[in-house]
């Protein structure tokens, strides 16, 4: 197995400010890595002080984004949107990690670990995962080393998915589940992604890896054990998409923030956080949430807010 000089590589992790990049750098630094970032949130106070220094994406000047990873060893990319929005569209982030590819082989990277999605699939109608299949066919024909990893949902303390059905679960008399709720995900802890990331940073063979956890819930299961966990009193029905959209998009007004998308309901119940392969991760969410069940959804978290707000530091339960 080919590797790079295992004793110090320098790394450019997009989003190291954030969720699963702070966990990626943290444990680059903690191997005794160099680890620089990209990212749109230059002002936002960095968890590593300045052993990581910060440099605006700069999609709109291609050559100083180059510039910018001149010397970097290996690119680890985690930029992505999850839903479209006036302020930010599927289109723009393919556009800018195909800016992205380039300017890293232009500036002599020798690897791309790049965060990709279970089931990708270019003739799917949603945009996130017609886009990460773009995006996987882009990388792959670039000429540079590739890693692609393709992670189902992340949990852990700052996560949005987990974090808020337990919200739901703590502070709603109803909770509902699309359907009748039997489609599958895999949640990964995003340490364990973390660590999958950096092993993966300092290999050189091409691969591609489903990045899922040791556990395996329909969505209904994962609901009934977060509310089991966590002692709610919460009832767990199922309701008609459309019904649970609008619910959604209701309780979305009061909080702020858009709990979820017809796209993402569609993926979830088309089954696409789902595969047929062996565990990557070995933490249990349902032994993670034994040990947090007392700050676990109790407050929400906000898609759009970490979107908008670029200066305060990612939150965590």
């Amino acid at each position: 197995m080919s590797t790079l000089n295992p004793s110090q590589i320098k790394v450019a992790v997009t989003g190291a400010f954030g969720y699963s990049g702070r966990y990626i750098t943290q444990r680059l630094l903690d191997q005794g890595h160099e680890a620089i970032t990209l990212t749109n949130s230059t002002k936002r106070q960095s968890p590593f002080g300045d052993r990581v220094r910060a440099f605006p994406f700069h999609f709109d000047q291609p050559e100083q984004l180059r510039n910018s990873l001149r010397g970097v060893d290996v690119l680890v990319n985690t930029y992505w949107i999850r839903f479209d929005h006036r302020l930010f569209n599927h289109r723009t982030a393919v556009d800018n990690t195909k800016i992205l590819f380039q300017a890293a082989c232009a500036a002599g990277v020798k690897r791309i670990v790049h965060v990709s999605i279970t089931n990708p699939d270019l003739n799917s109608p949603l945009p996130y995962f017609s886009g990460k299949a773009e995006l996987e066919s882009a990388l792959i024909t670039l000429g540079v080393p590739y890693c692609i990893l393709r992670p189902t949902v992340l949990f852990g303390k700052e996560d949005v998915l987990v974090n808020n059905i337990a919200w739901a679960l703590r502070h709603l008399p109803i909770f509902g589940v699309f359907g009748r709720g039997d489609y599958r995900l895999q949640p990964i802890f995003v340490d364990d992604f973390a660590a999958l990331a950096v092993a993966a940073a300092q290999r050189m063979e091409k691969e591609i890896l489903d990045a899922i956890g040791p556990e395996t819930f329909t969505y209904r299961e994962l609901a009934e054990t977060i509310k089991q966990k966590l002692g709610s009193r919460s009832l767990i029905i199922g309701v008609p998409p459309s019904a649970g959209y609008w619910a959604c998009r209701i309780l979305g007004r009061l909080v702020r923030d858009v709990v979820i998308t017809r796209e993402e309901i569609q993926g979830l119940m088309e089954g696409r956080l789902y595969v047929d392969a062996a565990p990557r991760g070995t933490t249990r969410l349902t032994e993670w949430m034994v040990h947090h069940k007392e700050t676990l959804g109790r407050n929400y978290t906000s898609e759009m807010a970490r979107r908008v707000d670029r200066v305060s530091r990612y939150s965590s339960n």
